[in-house]
């Protein structure tokens, strides 16, 4: 049984699908948000459960591992950004995640793996980004700080008992269920589905650049990463970056998504970012190396299947 925390949220369901495929049983946690997509319906009840937590309250994180004999823990739940105060941020994120290890800990548990992000390398000059570069401390922003501070905590906690730690560094899926619409390229496939321009009002710093990288790849695919890091016999290292084959830029998005819909209305911004940094995608040499992870979508594939749904499911 796989608990994963944030399992209704967008990465969640998909990573859920992904355990229900290879034959687990999942536990999703939300916290306000349910949904029931039509790929997971069925199961709910069945092979995949549903529980409301609070993930800062030990006694229920604990109860709930007991009660569902939890073999596996994804740890996905993370509070809205500039949602909460800077001591309510705390509090969630690093208590959230001292009570899932905890829960961990005390029903032998034998691998936690924690969602971290490609914001921890926002303070890097250049790429590729590896998981053996040297970070900062700096940190420009709450993912960047948070996470850097739980791959941390979470690496100490697990050379100091018998739970294993494994820090996933997600890239920027993109694909079915993605509601916010803070990334542009999911706001690039709403307009085209709904055959409108693209607005990119409330995007920190406006439409993005030609020549930026979108850091994007198609949600599946991570579902897949997320499965064979958390369910692997044995991991080589504790740290792994999580991404598409290859990096794509916004005009190569862009393009996707106009061999898809032709008339889609898209207008980036010339050339590069003033604050650009060279070859700034993560290398996913390790993750391919430890696991066979081999990203089965590209841009275009993945870009065409989204839009398709889109068009079946309006948002």
């Amino acid at each position: 049984m796989i608990l994963i925390t944030g399992g209704l949220g967008f990465i969640g369901l998909h990573t859920a699908r992904r355990f229900l495929d290879v034959g687990e049983q999942v536990v999703l946690t939300q916290y306000r948000m349910r949904r029931e997509p039509d790929f997971i319906k069925s199961e709910i009840g069945k092979r995949a459960f549903i529980e409301t937590l609070d993930v800062t309250a030990g006694h229920d994180v604990i109860d709930l591992v007991r009660r569902h004999k939890v073999t596996g823990i994804v740890h996905l739940a993370v509070p809205g950004l500039g949602a909460l105060s800077a001591a309510e941020d705390y509090r969630v994120n690093v208590m959230g995640f001292l009570n899932i290890l905890e829960a961990a800990r005390l029903f032998d548990v034998r691998r936690v793996s924690l969602a971290s992000s490609i914001a921890v390398y926002a303070s890097l000059p250049e790429g590729p980004f590896r998981e053996e570069a040297l970070l900062p401390v700096h940190s420009g922003n709450p993912t960047e700080t948070f996470k850097k501070a739980l791959e941390i905590l979470g690496l100490h906690y697990a050379s100091r008992t018998h739970v294993e730690v494994v820090a996933l560094r997600i890239g920027s899926p993109f694909g079915p269920l993605y509601h916010s619409l803070a990334a542009p390229t999911s706001r690039i496939c709403h307009a085209a589905a709904k055959g409108v321009p693209t607005d990119f009002t409330g995007v920190r710093r406006g439409a993005p650049y030609e020549e930026d990288d979108t850091g994007a790849f198609y949600v599946k695919d991570c579902a897949t990463a997320i499965q064979r890091l958390q369910m692997a016999e044995k991991l080589s290292h504790r740290v792994y970056n999580i991404g598409g084959e290859s990096p794509t830029m916004y005009c190569e998005f862009v393009d996707a998504v106009k061999a898809a819909v032709p008339d889609a209305q898209v207008s980036l911004q010339p050339g590069r970012n003033p604050r650009y940094r060279p070859n700034a995608y993560m290398d996913i040499t390790r993750i391919k190396e430890d696991v066979g992870y081999r990203p089965k979508y590209d841009t275009k594939r993945g870009v065409e299947e989204y839009i398709d749904w889109l068009r079946s499911h309006p948002e």
